[in-house]
């Protein structure tokens, strides 16, 4: 049941054939289920248990997500716990939070219940789930792999069944590369939506709030109900879709080539062309060095308190210019207006969300990181909403012009639709 899709469960919940305690207790039964022991950074019962008894109100938005389960990932303050953002050093010098962030708050309102705080590398500054304070996130049933990350718990507690969805963030990859690496949806909202209020940013010009979860057909309930983002009705039209050059991907693995190409056969009603790859060319050039310059400014201070490879960028940002970080900037407005024409030519760009399929735990990804990064930079630097869509093996990424999230979920219900016909 708890793998079931949300919008039959909540029917279940509404219909009075479940209640949200069993659900619950079936969620957390499986709550560190994972080889690693540490979906969960921390979970607080009693908090849980204060959901559980209190009466949920009958207004209409209390009951989108009522008794669903929902991990968060540790880097937004909830009610009861300490935030730790994936460092020991954090979580020993954070209080017991009085207050939600914005987003628990919304979460409790739309009758979800939250089951904890998730696993993320340090300071969400990574891609694939490792953490020396906390130990690496690596997949339910498979223990050689890594889960991705940062949101690497957010993608844990859903494999585990401990969720039935999981919020994440993404600032350069971070729900897109779990969600590859796991084999289950994601989205990322366009940059702006949703509320950071309580929440910690890595790079406030590129991070984005989103979620993890199981079933495609969920997707428009969850992005109503998690970043009040409207459910409009597929318009029916033909979708023009737009494909990225294929010398983009030339180092992607076999398998993540025809993912792509099966995606393309699932979406129907649409016409598809090729954009030139050149169009990406800058991205992550723009990209590392901003996010390293505003990581450190976050940390200043503390950048002996993290591992290595974390410290080394806040330390390599905290060097930067502020001639060069405007330089960079500048040529962010000019990229993005690039990316912004591209719209006017396509409705959803579609490409692989990582050039590979699994990380092996316990391996040197140091090389891989800008190969991945590659993938993902240019989403993440015209802060575009995006679905991410798994394959068998690895996934892709299916890009919505920024702030077209409306639009781009009505369209992933339509996949859904046809993916269940």
């Amino acid at each position: 049941m708890i793998q079931s899709p949300i919008v039959e469960i909540r029917q279940k919940i509404l219909g009075g054939e479940i209640t949200a305690r069993e659900l619950a207790t079936m969620a957390l039964e499986r709550a560190n289920s994972s080889p690693g022991k540490n979906t969960y950074l921390s979970i607080e019962e009693a908090d849980i248990e204060r959901q559980l008894s209190t009466p949920s109100p009958v207004t209409e938005e209390a009951q989108l997500l009522r008794g669903i389960p929902i991990s968060v990932k540790d880097c937004f303050d909830v009610r009861g716990y300490r935030t730790s953002v994936g460092s020991k050093y954090y979580l020993d010098a954070s209080d017991i939070k009085r207050e939600d962030s914005a987003l628990a708050r919304r979460l409790r309102g739309v009758g979800a219940i939250i089951t904890g705080k998730t696993h993320l590398n340090q300071l969400a500054y990574g891609h694939t789930g490792e953490n020396t304070d906390f130990g690496n996130c690596v997949q339910f049933g498979r223990p050689n792999l890594l889960t991705g990350g940062s949101s690497s718990g957010a993608a844990a507690s859903v494999l585990e069944g401990s969720a039935m969805a999981a919020i994440g963030t993404d600032t350069g990859g971070s729900i897109r590369f779990p969600s590859s690496l796991c084999s289950l949806y994601g989205y990322r909202a366009s940059l702006g939506v949703g509320s950071w209020v309580g929440g910690y940013h890595l790079a406030e010009s590129f991070d984005t709030i989103g979620f993890l979860f199981r079933h495609l057909k969920d997707v428009q309930l969850l992005g109503k109900a998690i970043l009040d983002i409207p459910s409009e009705p597929d318009p029916v039209a033909i979708i023009r879709i737009g494909l990225i050059d294929p010398a983009f991907y030339s180092d992607a693995e076999p398998e993540i080539i025809a993912g792509l190409q099966q995606w393309k056969e699932r979406f129907h009603n649409c016409e598809f062309a090729t954009f030139d790859d050149g169009v990406f060319a800058e991205a992550l050039d723009i990209s590392r060095p901003i996010q390293a310059h505003e990581a450190a400014g976050y940390h200043a201070g503390h950048f002996d308190e993290f591992e290595q490879p974390v410290a080394d960028r806040l330390r390599w940002g905290s060097s930067l210019p502020e001639e060069e970080i405007k330089e960079l900037r500048r040529r962010r407005l000019s990229f993005n207006q690039r990316i912004g024409a591209l719209f006017d030519q396509f409705d959803f760009l579609l490409l692989p969300a990582a050039p590979v399929s699994s990380l092996e735990n316990g391996a040197d990804h140091g090389p891989m990181r800008d190969k991945m990064l590659r993938y993902a930079a240019p989403g993440s630097v015209a802060g575009l909403p995006c679905l991410a869509l798994p394959n068998e093996k690895g996934g892709c990424q299916l890009l919505g012009p920024s702030g077209g999230d409306a639009k781009l979920l009505a369209f992933a219900t339509r996949l859904a639709s046809g993916l269940s016909a």
